[in-house]
């Protein structure tokens, strides 16, 4: 928990662990959860199948409005993205489905959210190289190839999404969520 020095110890401020997402529609969830079936470790619930397009890490619940308004301004096409790949991150140990080739729009949208969050002073994850990701299995055991028939989504909600740890893991709550501009 975060203190200011202007609070006692016992003072402590709400800390909320969050991220921005490109939200999956239930069609494209269920179409993902089936890839699972062929990977062995710890399964992600379909429920909260995603693809991070930042992370923030805990952060102060005073700052959910700013949050919501970065999301608001967001301007964004649909995005059509095919999901024709599965990949695994050996040093984390994490199976996951992705595209071989990534839309302009999806990196210019990552760019754009960046952006507002660097102009607003909210910390986040900056990794210089954005892989777009849906991840499948954590603690994962690396697999033959797996071969699939690529998953068409047609990727039209934001979501600024709340990721509390606890010993069963994480349950994703949408906080806010927007769709493409009409």
């Amino acid at each position: 928990m975060l203190l200011l020095p202007h609070l006692r110890s016992s003072e402590k401020i709400e800390q909320l662990r969050l991220f921005y997402a490109l939200w999956p529609d239930k069609a494209t969830r269920d179409a993902l959860a089936n890839l699972q079936f062929s990977l062995r470790g710890r399964i992600i619930l379909p429920q909260n199948l995603h693809i991070t397009l930042a992370f923030l890490g805990n952060q102060p619940a005073w700052l959910l409005p700013t949050l919501r308004t970065i999301l608001e301004r967001l301007n964004f096409p649909r995005i059509d993205l095919k999901i024709d790949r599965i990949g695994f991150f050996a040093r984390s140990r994490i199976a996951w489905a992705g595209m071989n080739a990534v839309p302009p729009e999806l990196s210019e949208l990552h760019a754009a959210l960046r952006k507002e969050l660097e102009k607003n002073r909210i910390q986040h994850d900056e990794r210089e190289r954005f892989t777009p990701h849906i991840t499948l299995a954590r603690k994962a055991i690396r697999t033959e190839t797996v071969s699939f028939a690529p998953i068409s989504w047609h990727a039209d909600h934001v979501a600024l999404v709340n990721s509390p740890m606890s010993g069963a893991g994480s349950l994703y709550r949408v906080l806010a969520s927007r769709g493409v501009m009409q």
